[in-house]
């Protein structure tokens, strides 16, 4: 056999192994085509990021949103568009961006699990720093996208998301408002690194925040610990909501059953309050919101 015919041989057979694969990145846009997603891919560093777009319907340009999801630990490949929250905020006139950051879904790198173990020191602090650097580096991406407002652009996250979003704001002036749902609330009483790094983005920024968390999470200390720096150093304009006792439908041996109201299962409990703090700092089209809410104790 000469060589072209080897060479010939060895592209079919590439392009036989690849076809799988074709296949599921074609039925995977088509998935996200009717969940109201486009799939994108962002530089962060030298790594490739995987991200999903939602976008309201005209031509914009439209308020935007980043959102940081949580560590899915164990489970990082699995990828997650978030679509409770891209609907949730498309539908009162947002553009939304979820980031997989390094690790997740389909970005390039390593994952959490691989990097940090059982530290919930050190390697997990440099790790989030890390995922931080993911997310400034969407926010650099959405100045390119041509229906989205950069001008007016907000962050939210759950969990390991509120933590970057708090990071996040802390490291750049490019957020006018900011949500943090439950961040850190899981690893706050076993991280005292995680304290302080916390602690820390609270004494740096700005920027208005609105602080939720449910009693009956693992501990409500990393939200009232951040709303009662901002109120000593005076800074205006952020909110602090404790809600009353979730139980979810779906439970996680593993996790406080309240940390579990920010899921999609807890969307009726927080969404108006979320939207509306949203559309004060970044102009919401439509509040979107349901009619009705569950009780809250509120404190600014």
């Amino acid at each position: 056999m000469n060589g072209f015919m080897r060479r010939a041989l060895a592209g079919l057979l590439l392009l036989f192994l690849a076809l799988p694969i074709f296949a599921q990145e074609k039925e995977e846009r088509e998935q996200g085509r009717n969940r109201g997603y486009s799939e994108v891919f962002y530089k962060s560093g030298d790594l490739s990021i995987q991200a999903y777009l939602y976008k309201p319907e005209g031509d914009g340009p439209f308020p935007v949103v980043i959102y940081n999801h949580g560590s899915r630990l164990g489970h990082e490949r699995r990828g997650d568009p978030a679509v409770h929250i891209g609907r949730m905020l498309t539908r009162a006139g947002f553009a939304v961006m979820v980031p997989e950051r390094r690790g997740y879904g389909r970005s390039e790198g390593t994952t959490l699990s691989q990097d940090i173990g059982r530290d919930r020191g050190t390697a997990m602090i440099a790790r989030l720093q890390a995922d931080t650097d993911d997310v400034l580096a969407a926010a650099e991406y959405l100045r390119g996208v041509r229906y989205a407002d950069t001008n007016r652009m907000g962050i939210m996250g759950w969990s390991f998301g509120g933590i970057i979003t708090m990071l996040a704001i802390s490291r750049s002036s490019a957020f006018q408002v900011a949500v943090n749902q439950a961040g850190g609330a899981l690893t706050w009483p076993i991280s005292r690194p995680l304290q302080e790094a916390l602690i820390d983005a609270a004494q740096k920024t700005t920027t208005p925040a609105l602080l939720l968390v449910a009693q009956n999470d693992r501990t409500t200390a990393s939200i009232t610990t951040l709303a009662e720096i901002f109120k000593k150093r005076g800074v205006p304009h952020h909110r602090m909501v404790i809600y009353e006792p979730f139980q979810p439908s779906r439970g996680d041996p593993n996790t406080a059953p309240g940390h579990l109201v920010f899921s999609a299962q807890g969307t009726h409990v927080w969404e108006r309050d979320v939207l509306e703090f949203l559309g004060r700092y970044l102009g919401a089209i439509s509040t979107g919101a349901p009619s009705g809410a569950d009780p809250a104790k509120s404190q600014q």
